[in-house]
């Protein structure tokens, strides 16, 4: 039996998203006969209790003290590993013990090709999961499911033989996802605006989602739109939205910690969210969306899927304007949805999950 272990976190400030699709290719590889374990640091917004849900084993490493300071560090998102980089291979090691591991799959921006070096007597063979192109690696493969990433994008920061796997074909999305494309495709031959789902990802630390329901309250809507509002439970904002849904004009609710999001996709019309990995599931499913800008790491997505002609794409700052502009649009032009919702399909069909995992199964 293969044994993977995963190097990955989720926090207020991180997000849940690396996490997510850790959990997801955790789960095609357990699948294929591997056994997974998660290695964690317990930052707030953590979600550990999910990875037991998903009959996965966690090693825990703990919280950084609120009276430590973590060293000075030049990655870019360094304070989001709570403590240095050396203290956390140092845990790591531990955590793995002295067995060799299979693989060593490690999601996480704060972490280099140092801790990857570090790390490398534990195991057989390491990957790195990446969005952003910004920093060397040393791993023997690397994954980087964004659309209008090139190999190239990773010239000096990668050894010559590394095997490297670019574009939303290779998006780790949950199997239901590709179950249901057909489905979801089927209904928007005849495009409708009758179901709006807006999903600001599992924390939302800014309080995006309640912008969105502020900006939607000065727009010409249809009178019988149905607003579907998706939070996780750590949302720090999530008792503020959800009074602010009830002052709603439209039927709007909120739905927390859902576990039927591709069903809640199909079933919509169109979707408001951010422009992170969850733009892979609207795409494979064929969703018309309204993408806002949250993060830097974000601006190449949106930019990307913007020029792919599969989304609008907006700033925070500018969402009041520009939802007006959209819903003007479909108000004069429904195709406009049916345009963007093919356009959106040919981008990722669902299976990455099952092509990451047959090669690592392989080799």
């Amino acid at each position: 039996m293969l044994r993977i272990v995963f190097r990955t976190d989720a926090s207020v400030q991180i997000g849940t998203g690396h996490v997510m699709r850790c959990l997801t290719l955790a789960d095609a590889l357990r699948e294929r006969g591997a056994d997974c374990t998660f290695v964690c640091r317990l930052h707030t917004g953590h979600l550990l209790d999910l990875i037991a849900q998903r009959g996965h084993k966690a090693v825990v490493l703990p919280a950084l003290r609120t009276d430590e300071k973590p060293a000075p560090a030049e990655l870019a998102h360094a304070a989001w590993l709570g403590t240095d980089w050396t203290t956390d291979a140092a845990a790591a090691r531990q955590a793995l013990g002295d067995d060799t591991v299979d693989w060593l799959v490690v999601d996480h921006y704060a972490l280099d090709h140092r801790w990857e070096q570090a790390l490398r007597p534990n195991c057989k063979r390491l990957m790195v999961i990446d969005d952003l192109a910004d920093r060397p690696h040393d791993c023997n493969l690397l994954l980087d499911q964004n659309l209008g990433r090139t190999a190239e994008d990773y010239s000096g920061l990668l050894s010559p033989h590394v095997t490297i796997l670019i574009g939303p074909q290779y998006a780790l999305l949950r199997p239901e996802f590709a179950q249901l494309r057909a489905k979801s495709l089927a209904r928007r031959v005849n495009p409708q605006f009758r179901h709006l789902l807006i999903a600001m990802g599992g924390v939302d630390k800014d309080n995006a989602t309640g912008q969105v329901l502020n900006a939607l309250r000065t727009c010409h809507l249809p009178p019988d739109l149905h607003i579907t509002v998706v939070m996780g439970p750590h949302a720090p904002w999530l008792q503020q939205v959800q009074a602010q849904a009830v002052q709603m004009p439209l039927p709007t609710q909120v739905l927390v910690g859902v576990s039927n999001m591709a069903q809640l996709m199909v079933d919509s019309d169109l979707a408001i969210g951010a422009a992170g990995s969850t733009s892979w599931e609207r795409c494979c499913l064929g969703l018309p969306s309204f993408l806002l800008v949250l993060a830097q790491n974000q601006k190449d997505i949106g930019s990307a899927l913007s020029r792919a002609g599969a989304v609008y794409v907006s700033r925070v700052e500018d969402i009041d304007k520009a939802l007006l502009k959209l819903f003007e649009e479909f108000a004069s032009n429904p195709a406009a949805l049916l345009s963007m919702s093919e356009k959106a399909a040919v981008i990722c069909d669902g299976q990455g999950a099952t092509r990451v995992s047959g090669g690592m199964i392989e080799n």
